[in-house]
């Protein structure tokens, strides 16, 4: 058992030294089998090493969400700019046309909405998921939540067990107890638990110390969107997170909620696939904006 008094802040992250990616492009993937890397290759870009994916699994919890009412109507159109789908078997079947050929990472766990206590969540069936021929999986873990720490981490590891018996990359959703700060200690651990625990992606927020967050987790790290935030503090974002080490972003409402989301996403495109300075990416999505 962990003794709660000598709990030491790591302080060696090793920045100097880029983790060995001689065998396979991505980080952590060097031993993984064929299946899950070629998974794996449809969601990361080869040329860059970096994804931008999609999310629109917020109504699952959220229902009717602004910019989420008609997903065949606001996410569809968004699809082909992304590197990858994030969404719930719901609205994938109903919404998402069959013949999409991006790669789908499948929000796996679901559970109690925003009217009651969040977080109390269970995972899909098995060959429900199978069926559902996702590149990846995703689930959530509540780290320092005391109701429901133990339960959504349950739930990931028998989502990895799943992932590993059909090679399927599994990404770990970090949330964090609403008691602990919002910052890279707290980050750093949840994205640490997750990759502890198998993850092939770690999906959390940035924060400022954000290079440490990404240094200890032994996976490719993906930054949320969160809450809508202006165009120009969303690419800001995006930016300062490839420049720590990310591996990308999976934004949705600073996407869908854009008032041109196509515009935004190729803007987010430019900085996470081609380093593009966040002033550069607005005057990119203003340019897109005014064609229309």
């Amino acid at each position: 058992m962990a003794d709660l008094d000598d709990i030491r802040d790591g302080d060696n992250f090793g920045l100097n030294s880029p983790a060995d990616t001689s065998k396979f492009y991505l980080k952590g993937m060097n031993s993984m089998g064929w299946g899950l890397k070629n998974r794996m290759s449809r969601i990361f870009n080869r040329a860059s090493g970096r994804t931008v994916m999609l999310a629109f699994d917020h109504g699952f919890l959220m229902g009717p969400t602004s910019g989420l009412e008609r997903i065949d109507l606001s996410i569809a159109p968004l699809a082909e700019h992304a590197d990858c789908l994030m969404g719930c078997r719901g609205s994938i079947r109903t919404m998402i046309p069959p013949e999409n050929t991006q790669p789908v990472c499948l929000r796996a766990d679901t559970g109690t909405t925003i009217l009651t206590e969040m977080n109390h969540n269970v995972l899909l069936g098995e060959e429900e998921m199978v069926r559902m021929n996702p590149s990846a999986l995703a689930a959530m873990i509540a780290v320092g939540d005391a109701a429901t720490e133990a339960r959504t981490m349950a739930n990931f590891s028998r989502l990895v067990d799943i992932g590993n018996k059909y090679d399927i990359p599994v990404m770990c959703v970090t949330a964090v107890g609403k008691d602990m700060a919002r910052d890279a200690r707290y980050f750093g651990l949840a994205s640490r638990v997750g990759a502890e625990n198998g993850a092939s992606i770690v999906k959390t927020y940035y924060t400022e110390g954000f290079e440490n967050v990404v240094a200890c987790t032994s996976v490719p790290v993906v930054i949320a969107g969160g809450k809508k935030l202006p165009e120009i503090e969303a690419l800001e974002m995006a930016y300062r997170a490839i420049e720590c080490g990310a591996a990308g972003v999976d934004m949705g409402r600073n996407v869908f909620q854009s008032e041109a989301p196509v515009a935004m996403i190729k803007a987010v495109g430019a900085v996470v696939h081609e380093g593009m300075k966040p002033q550069e990416a607005l005057k990119l999505y203003e340019s897109l904006k005014a064609e229309g």
